[in-house]
């Protein structure tokens, strides 16, 4: 019995590490998860008011200009005690084009008189799947991964907030975990595993739909 193809889909991200994450969160399925800067697809703006609609926006666009299906994630960090703060704005906290770096700095520097309970926070994700770009029914997963925000940074794996996310229960950071315990614990990875259940039942009808 031959085995089909695997399913080409456009990632609608930028970012290297999530890349990374998704194709190690679903290496178990027949899927070729092709970055969008790989298919000249330049990112929209992201101008939804949640991460739902940020991810819609994504997956929509490369889908639209690409021909295949598309996965996109919006995701961010949200610290209760500064209004949900960064949320959306997790990737350009410290303004567009900032880094990783700027992001953490402008983020403790904001939590420098809050101690304790007031240092709670959250991690949040949420992955679309698109079949094509007027997919009226899109697959959407969401994810959470609690915990706060520590002192100082610490750890050099991971990315984004991962050095100065303490997790619930754990005296590490995100940025200390090994990648695949990463990949066990984190919110993308619930939401990743939510997705691969439904994609497991979708794959064959989308690989006919789309030749």
């Amino acid at each position: 019995m031959s085995h089909p193809s695997p399913l080409r889909v456009v990632v609608a991200t930028g970012n290297a590490g999530k890349l990374r994450e998704l194709r190690a969160c679903l290496a178990d399925l027949p899927l070729s998860l092709v970055a969008q800067r790989e298919l000249d697809v330049a990112s929209p703006t992201e101008d939804g008011l949640s991460f739902v609609e940020n991810a819609l926006i994504k997956a929509r666009h490369a889908a639209r200009i690409t021909g295949l299906p598309a996965l996109a994630d919006d995701s961010g960090i949200e610290v209760p005690a500064l209004g949900g703060a960064p949320g959306i704005y997790s990737a350009r906290y410290a303004g567009e084009g900032a880094s990783d770096d700027d992001n953490v700095r402008k983020l403790l520097a904001e939590m420098q008189s809050l101690q304790g309970a007031q240092r709670q926070a959250r991690f949040r994700c949420v992955i679309v799947f698109m079949r094509h770009a007027e997919d009226p029914v899109p697959l959407i997963c969401e994810g959470a991964w609690d915990g706060h925000i520590a002192d100082t940074p610490g750890g050099k794996a991971g990315f984004g907030y991962d050095p100065v996310f303490r997790i619930a229960g754990d005296s590490r950071t995100a940025a200390e975990l090994a990648p695949e315990e990463k990949n066990r614990l984190s919110h993308r990875a619930v939401a990743l595993r939510q997705l691969r259940d439904r994609l497991r039942s979708e794959i064959p009808a989308i690989s006919f739909d789309t030749g």
